[in-house]
């Protein structure tokens, strides 16, 4: 954990927008030279913090040159993630403030940043599904072949529609040899420590990299079985979205080739699959009476759950010194995901019914990057370009029932952002974003829906189509100041914009007309003020913000028809994060976070914030810290705390419970141990051990959700022993 780099980072409004973070972290090194970035991601740990390079613009900057909030995980702290688990949400939970914990499932419900959603991507391709938000998105890709991971926090339009929470993305491997063939092999194996029995998997990974004049290539396959998932108590977990009894493939290929010493063309592809197969049927937890969901011996019928296939095409085009100086950066890219989830039961007109998200993007991005001046300490530039977005999202049941019908949205987006370095130690940023946005959606008729007992709740009847549109006009601005270490102020001024789960609000009409629906798009401004502290080996981030909508998305509970509807009230959330890091010697680190949230609605639209924002958009307070040790250099051992403290916000209901989303959260400590010996030049052996204390604990997702078939526990103590072999 502390090698991960909480900074601030300027990929305000536009500075990503095709001003890719993945580009340049990929671009291979000359041969003879070794690759820059990854020898300071790898290396970050033994220099000051603040001396880290992203690629927040065309061209890299420290993170200490940009204004705003920002996490990032390099790899070797992925490396030692993976040494516990490769669940991206358990990864994120630990290592990023301000994220909400997961949930241990191929689920992130809830898990968003900042109480608002976030946008995830792999190299700048956007995962999520903004349309008709089915929440899965974490599960989009292994972290084997991915290099580092970016995560900004709050509301941005670097890629448009989405973001209002923040984004993730996803920065896939790049050759880092000079080799023509060179590689690496990893076997894992996996399991309970309460109960051996059926809780034993595997791992295998496959890498193959090289560079040949002109050419480099990696490629990459994972393939990981997991046995079933059990508690503190050695009881199997609750099936719904489990991790257990998962099957989950990634295919993986990156070639590149140098067209001379100033242009470059890339193309990668990744396959990601993971799905249940298991041998248990439900059997529902009872939130009352504190008895959790668990499975019974039966196979089901039903289509397996989780992501039955995620493609990524990224077709990338670089070229430098241009006229005046100028950089180009085009890239074009395809996405196209199926998400498969639950089964519900007399749910759909009297009868069963199992729904999936189908979504295809197709984009492409034009960015410049244009020197303004370089004279007596001040610099600038001007970064400016557009980015068309077509995305196509429905949500039907397997069957071929219509439940969402298909949404087809066109996203024109011109951009252009200004960046300038003054005397050296004031940095200031501004941009400006327009969202051109339209979403066609056909004739289409209502799904009957109904409760346990088969009656009505809402009736099915047609619903006339046409076109809705949106346009936006999102601002930017930044400015830090770093003449004294002891004290670097920033600021920043950020927007967001999102059409809010359009799918949901067709699904759920209550109107002949989509243009009667509420579907006005939410825009979210995000104010922020931190500083960043360093003396000698210790450095001291802490960042404060306010996020404001006059719309909002939060999902409420109907205790009249048993259903979620969306309130569209206005919202006001507010927070803070800090975050330390402390090389103590030269082998023993120290790292801790704390991160704070709380939200309101104004129901009256009064102007006085009156109802506290529900558990699936707050998260409870969190707690992390670590410790690293190195007592020789072949050893590497570590301990990493996350706790999840105390939230209730609501009063119980006539039944004597609480609505759904509205449950309090009890806290727990989970504590994660981590090792790795080098045993030979090329031979890394692992040992990861989860929940090391056998905390017998309900997440927090499953404690404010409530819902029989999700209220499940968290996994007791578990094993991960690994062997890597590389040449």
């Amino acid at each position: 954990m502390s090698n991960t780099i909480h900074k601030g980072i300027c990929l305000c409004l536009l500075s990503g927008l095709g001003i890719t973070t993945p580009l340049l972290a990929q671009q291979p090194p000359a041969p003879g030279k070794k690759n820059s970035d990854t020898t300071r991601l790898q290396t970050a740990a033994t220099r000051a913090l603040g001396e880290v390079v992203v690629t927040a613009s065309r061209k890299p900057v420290t993170l200490d040159n940009v204004p705003s909030s920002v996490t990032i995980i390099n790899r070797k702290t992925l490396e030692n993630d993976m040494a516990i688990n490769t669940d991206f949400t358990d990864i994120l939970t630990r290592e990023v403030p301000g994220m909400a914990p997961g949930a241990q499932t191929n689920s992130n419900v809830g898990q968003g940043l900042r109480g608002r959603a976030v946008l995830v991507m792999i190299d700048g391709i956007p995962q999520s599904t903004p349309l008709r938000n089915a929440e899965v998105d974490l599960r989009a890709i292994d972290p084997a072949v991915v290099g580092s991971v970016e995560v900004v926090k709050g509301a941005t339009a670097i890629y448009g529609n989405g973001a209002t929470g923040g984004l993730i993305n996803f920065i896939t491997a790049s050759p880092a040899t000079d080799k023509i063939l060179s590689g690496k092999t990893s076997l894992n194996m996996t399991g309970s420590l309460t109960s051996l029995k059926n809780s034993v998997g595997g791992r295998i990974s496959q890498q193959l990299q090289g560079r040949y004049k002109k050419w480099d290539y990696l490629v990459s396959g994972v393939y990981e079985q997991t046995g079933e998932y059990k508690d503190a108590k050695g009881q199997l977990l609750g099936p719904n979205y489990s991790l257990g009894e998962t099957d989950s493939y990634n295919l993986f290929a990156k070639a590149g080739y140098q067209l001379n010493s100033r242009q470059r063309i890339q193309l990668m592809y990744n396959y990601y699959r993971s799905q249940q197969n298991s041998n248990y049927t439900l059997v529902n937890g009872n939130y009352a009476q504190g008895i959790p969901a668990t499975g019974i011996p039966g196979k089901s019928t039903d289509a397996p759950t989780g992501a039955q296939g995620n493609h990524n095409v990224h077709l990338v085009y670089q070229a430098d010194s241009l006229i005046g100086q100028t950089s180009l950066t085009a890239d074009a890219y395809y996405a196209s995901r199926n998400d498969i989830f639950y089964v519900s039961l007399g749910r759909f007109d009297g009868g069963d019914g199992q729904s999936h998200t189908l979504d295809r993007k197709a984009g492409v991005r034009l960015l410049f990057n244009t020197p303004l001046l370089q004279h007596h300490g001040f610099s600038g530039a001007l970064s400016y370009g557009a980015d068309v977005l077509h995305n196509v999202t429905s949500q039907p049941l397997i069957d071929g029932r219509v439940w969402v019908p298909e949404m087809n949205m066109l996203n024109y987006a011109p951009f252009a952002e200004t960046q300038w370095s003054l005397w050296q130690d004031l940095i200031v940023k501004a941009g400006i974003r327009v969202e051109k946005v339209n979403v066609s959606v056909d004739d289409y008729t209502t799904l009957r829906i109904t409760d346990s007992k088969g009656k009505t709740i809402t009736p099915s009847f047609r619903v006339q189509g046409g076109d809705l549109r949106y346009t936006a006009t999102l601002f930017n601005a930044g400015i830090r100041y770093n003449r004294f270490p002891l004290l670097m102020p920033y600021a920043s001024f950020s927007q967001g914009f999102s059409v809010a789960d359009l799918g949901l609000a067709l699904r759920d009409a209550k109107v002949n007309d989509i243009r009667k629906i509420n579907t006005e798009a939410v825009l979210v401004n995000n104010y922020e003020l931190g500083f960043v502290s360093e003396y000698q080996q210790l450095r001291f981030e802490w960042s404060g913000f306010i996020s404001t909508s006059k719309l909002g998305a939060e999902m409420v509970y109907d205790s009249k028809t048993d259903l979620f509807n969306v309130s569209r009230t206005p919202e006001r959330i507010y927070g803070f994060e800090a975050a330390l890091q402390y090389r103590v010697l030269r082998n023993l680190d120290l790292s801790a976070s704390y991160s704070y949230l709380e939200g309101k609605s104004d129901t009256g639209r009064s102007g006085h914030y009156d109802m506290y924002l529900n558990g699936r958009r707050i998260a409870a307070p969190k707690v992390t810290a670590g410790i690293g040790y190195r007592p020789v250099d072949e050893l590497e051992v570590r301990l990493q705390y996350t706790g999840v403290n105390a939230r209730n916000r609501f009063a119980r209901n006539a039944a004597g419970t609480y609505n759904g989303n509205e449950g309090p959260v009890k806290a727990y400590n989970l504590v994660n141990l981590q090792a790795s010996y080098k045993a030979s030049k090329r031979t890394l052996v692992t040992l990861g051990i989860e929940n090391l204390f056998n905390e017998d604990y309900f997440p927090a997702r499953s404690q404010w959700f409530m819902i029989p078939g999700f209220y499940s526990k968290g996994r007791g103590t578990a094993f991960n022993i690994g062997i890597a072999v590389s040449y």
